[in-house]
């Protein structure tokens, strides 16, 4: 299908409304990134959103948007919290996939020398792979039902973190209060039970990087980023707890959406099967959806404990030495109640992020007060091969994308096709050769995540930063990883 498209700047291309689209739609991207989207159904799906009853603004995409199930990743909809439907497919499986990033105050030459001490430290000590068992206590209900109410204070109490400010430098808190863990199933909690404190498979890691380049000295000194001094960043989510929930609720929307009235029978695609927010189906997914949320947040909190203690161990330090904090914890796949001004009035909405990030700009209150003057830290992982970076929210976001930034580098090949172009390849010995070390439960897992997998993720973030949603602050370059 050949959609209209109207530039209205450099950066930014509209869907005008039409038939049923009850809000235009807004694609990130430049003109060379637009022609590259031809040949992916990814801008149907945003006009498919457009459709959402409750819809106000604008159906968004950020500049690494992809195909994906019902929306697309990178795909952003604030709906009326009174009014609007909830759409599971509008968070996706992974329930809270987010990203951390931790500081410390080693310098690269120092931590260079014991790089493969490190990474092998860390895959020893956080278990990777579908499937991997915790490297904590498997927990029983009980336990589980209080981890997803407390979220990341869960693992600050038990010992797991690198400062004391762990969980306030976390979106939320590390924890949304609407959670429900008695809504989550036998079965998804059967499926969490020993995966707390693991990583998982696919574009999940773990990465030892170093601090290359400042771009924005300010912001920069405000988050404890300095040239030239190690970081940790960890990209994981809920596991199968979040998996199971989300599969559990698709399935019974698919066979009953239809019924909650004619707007919502006249979806343009089942994938975008929702329920009115206030409906009993759609109140038990956003209270599953929280506490899965929180599970994710207290997973990322463990591992960063685990890796602290693995870095420390490596380098034969004590842990206090390595001046270890988390910077900042973001979500990327998750629908959340916040308010922003819609048509210049404040207005209570659920924004689903959907492979887009949180991105307050300076002065917000939601905003760690260590961070509010310079605006909230953005998280952007690149791909294993090159490098990610850190951005700072602008006050633009919070008019122009309802605080939203993009997530990452955005997929370019599939898997399959991923591995198609690595065939008689050595992944590892080509990273090896750049000097990064990478260690993975096989070497089907590198090859779907190679380098050219991806878009690169500096061209993703130039568009955010010359839309003036985010600005760059400082670019971090891998080490060493380990994944999945």
């Amino acid at each position: 299908m050949t959609l209209p498209l109207r530039q209205l700047s450099p950066f930014c291309w509209e869907i005008p409304r039409r038939g049923g689209m009850r809000v235009p739609g807004r694609v990130y991207v430049t003109e060379a990134q637009l022609a590259a989207l031809s040949a992916d159904r990814a801008l149907e799906q945003v006009a498919a959103v457009a459709h959402l009853p409750g819809i106000v603004g604008a159906s968004l995409a950020m500049p690494d948007i992809h195909w994906g199930y019902g929306f697309p990743i990178g795909g952003v909809a604030a709906v009326d919290a009174e009014g609007g439907a909830v759409s599971p497919g509008g968070v996706g499986y992974d329930i809270n996939c987010g990203c951390r990033v931790i500081t410390t105050q080693l310098p690269v030459d120092e931590v260079r020398r014991n790089t493969h001490a490190i990474v092998s430290r860390l895959f020893a000590t956080i278990p990777t792979g579908m499937g991997a068992g915790s490297a904590i206590p498997k927990l029983s209900r009980r336990e589980l039902r209080e981890l997803m109410a407390q979220g990341a204070d869960w693992a600050v109490a038990r010992g797991y973190r690198a400062g004391a400010d762990d969980a306030t430098h976390c979106e939320e808190g590390g924890r949304l209060q609407g959670a429900e863990p008695e809504w989550v199933s036998d079965r998804a909690l059967a499926r969490g039970a020993d995966q707390v404190g693991t990583l998982g498979s696919g574009n999940h890691f773990l990465e030892l990087q170093h601090v290359a380049e400042i771009y924005d000295p300010e912001a920069a000194a405000a988050f404890g980023l300095r040239t030239g001094e190690i970081t940790l960043m960890i990209h994981s989510g809920s596991r199968g707890l979040g998996h199971q929930v989300c599969d559990e609720t698709l399935h019974e929307l698919s066979r009953v959406y239809e019924r909650f009235g004619a707007d919502y029978a006249a979806l343009p695609d089942r994938q975008l099967a929702c329920a009115p927010i206030g409906s009993e189906l759609g109140t038990r997914y956003l209270g599953a959806m929280q506490a899965a949320a929180n599970f994710a947040w207290a997973n990322r909190q463990v591992m960063t404990g685990l890796a602290v203690r693995a870095v420390a161990e490596a380098m034969g330090l004590a842990e206090p030495e390595l001046g270890a904090r988390v910077l900042y914890d973001v979500c990327h796949n998750i629908a959340k109640f916040e308010e922003h001004q819609v048509d210049g009035q404040p207005r209570r909405v659920l924004v689903h992020r959907k492979g887009a990030t949180r991105a307050f700009g300076p002065g917000d209150p939601r905003v760690p007060e260590a961070y509010r003057a310079v605006g909230q830290p953005v998280l952007i992982p690149g791909d294993m091969g090159r490098y990610s970076f850190v951005l700072a929210g602008n006050a633009s976001a919070m008019t122009e994308t309802f605080g939203s930034s993009c997530h990452g580098a955005g997929r370019l090949l599939s898997r399959t096709a991923a591995l198609k172009h690595a065939r008689g390849r050595d992944i590892e010995r080509e990273l090896a050769s750049r000097g990064i070390e990478v260690l993975a439960r096989g070497p089907r897992t590198l090859g779907e995540e190679m380098s050219e997998a991806y878009k690169d993720v500096e061209d993703v973030v130039d568009v955010i930063a010359g839309a003036g949603i985010s600005r760059k602050v400082a670019k971090l370059v891998p080490l060493g990883v380990i994944k999945g």
